[in-house]
């Protein structure tokens, strides 16, 4: 038995499969294969794809309850859908699984899924802090496997549309211009150049009570335009208040995680944990964390697979997307970054999760004074923004100052403070904080790269950025690769 996991009709649709004994066969994006970024809707390629990897019969599992989703959109005053799960993944998608129905399963309990089935723990305290999806917004459960392995979850706490911290940092992400549900990661980068100047204001206007989370009004619909004073305070000032209401938010959340939870071990998911700057307090709560690299929704096709299986999942890495055959080729990438100093590369399965992980980078020297601005002249990104490094992992403590109770950072999912910034300016942003990547003896290509690197130059790590076409999703086949390299006359090697 196969066991397909989806997820479409809000955003970032995606498709996983495990197989019956519990090994993650596939999992991808879809928006990878049509171009569109965060594309809501399952593409056939992604399913033809998927497919190759799908040995036997399927079960069909989708992310969440349609009915109940069509409950908030009512209560959010919107046009209610009453399309069933088959009606919402579509009929040419459904065509491909022949007289099959879909059990479809709670969006916070995919979410919870996903993080528990692919830890390291047998139980943990596990929380989901989302934007929307049914009525959920925020959930705490108890999570453990039975006498017989089964996956067992109990929800201990939770707090409903339309309190929201993930809506309250879409609605700030979209005052200062941004695009909601997408680029909130650059309002975090642009939280570093403020100052929290008008952080109590937000939190006078906006939260009726912070140990409830409660807002005093639903901000689905964006700010109010004169909510803040904006003569007096920059985008930049803006997005540092805004990180600091959600950072002061989500400490509240934990605080009652601990209280709640029967575990030291923490699972956390939803998209709002990919926050990695609000990540790095976790470690004062819990003595081990575990957030699945992809913890939005595309990662709860997953989750849904995950709950169909019903057992702990194989998890070994993200790679897990569409595969551009052949070796990974360190050798001729090693050249063009002693000669170049900047290269991408698409090798091997694609990332699942938003954050390129060596599969599809672009990387460069981190050591340079002009590198960053030229990565970031490159992808057409401002230059306020900063780049993560990837790193051996043995070495990682060495250069970076690294959170409580974080040992490692294999997926991106958490900051540190960079010990010598000035050495390392392309890697550093302007706090002195990296989005760190630790990698370990995994027997990967970036590992072989970065162990290449390391006896050549002495320097352990690399600048590492995804690899993709501005306002395009992450490169994903060898076509997309001919297209970046064309386009930005940088060399894609494979």
């Amino acid at each position: 038995m196969n066991y397909v996991g989806i997820s479409n009709g809000f955003h970032d649709a995606g498709l996983s499969v495990v197989n019956s004994t519990g090994d993650i066969t596939f999992a991808g994006h879809s928006e990878r294969y049509s171009k569109f970024k965060s594309d809501k809707d399952l593409t056939p390629r992604l399913i033809v794809d998927a497919l190759q990897y799908v040995d036997g019969d399927v079960e069909l599992h989708y992310y969440e309850r349609p009915y109940l989703t069509a409950v908030r959109q009512y209560i959010a005053g919107q046009p209610v859908s009453l399309k069933s799960a088959k009606a919402r993944v579509g009929k040419d998608i459904m065509s491909y699984f022949p007289g099959k129905g879909i059990t479809t399963h709670g969006h916070h309990l995919s979410h919870a899924a996903a993080g528990f089935q692919t830890s390291p723990f047998d139980e943990a305290t596990v929380v989901i802090i989302d934007a929307i999806g049914e009525l959920d917004t925020i959930s705490i459960w108890n999570a453990h496997y039975d006498k017989k392995g089964r996956a067992k979850y109990k929800k201990v706490w939770s707090n409903q549309y339309p309190n929201s911290i993930g809506l309250f940092y879409s609605a700030a992400t979209q005052y200062i211009g941004l695009k909601p549900l997408d680029e909130e990661y650059i309002l975090m980068g642009m939280a570093a150049y403020g100052s929290p100047a008008c952080m109590g204001q937000m939190l006078n206007r906006f939260i009726k009570n912070v140990h409830t989370i409660e807002f005093k009004e639903n901000l689905h619909i964006g700010f109010p335009d004169d909510c803040i004073e904006r003569a007096r305070y920059s985008d930049y000032d803006i997005a540092s208040s805004a990180q600091g209401v959600i950072e002061y938010l989500i400490k509240a959340v934990f605080s009652q995680a601990r209280l709640l939870g029967t575990s030291t071990n923490l699972v956390y998911g939803g998209g709002v944990a990919l926050n990695c700057v609000a990540n790095r307090e976790l470690g004062e709560y819990f003595k081990n964390v575990w957030i699945m690299p992809n913890p939005g929704d595309c990662g709860s096709s997953l989750g849904a697979a995950a709950l169909g299986y019903g057992k702990k999942i194989n998890w070994k890495n993200a790679y897990l997307g569409y595969d551009i055959k052949g070796p990974y080729p360190v050798n001729s990438l090693l050249d063009e970054l002693l000669t170049k100093r900047i290269v991408g590369v698409a090798s091997g399965r694609a990332e699942f999760g938003p954050r390129a992980l060596g599969n599809r980078s672009l990387l460069a020297d981190p050591r340079g004074p002009d590198i960053k601005d030229m990565v970031n002249e490159i992808k057409h990104r401002q230059k306020f923004r900063p780049f993560a490094p990837v790193i051996l992992e043995e070495m990682a403590h060495q250069y970076f100052y690294f959170p409580h109770n974080y040992t490692t950072s294999r997926y991106m999912q958490v900051v540190a403070r960079c010990i010598n910034p000035d050495q390392f300016p392309a890697i550093t942003h302007v706090d002195q904080s990296s989005r760190v990547q630790t990698v370990p003896k995994d027997g990967s290509g970036i590992r072989e790269l970065l162990e290449k690197w390391y006896i050549l130059t002495e320097c352990p790590m690399l600048l590492n950025t995804s690899l993709n076409i501005r306002g395009e999703p992450m490169v994903n086949d060898r076509f997309d690769a001919d297209r970046f390299q064309s386009r930005y006359g940088i060399k894609v090697l494979s």
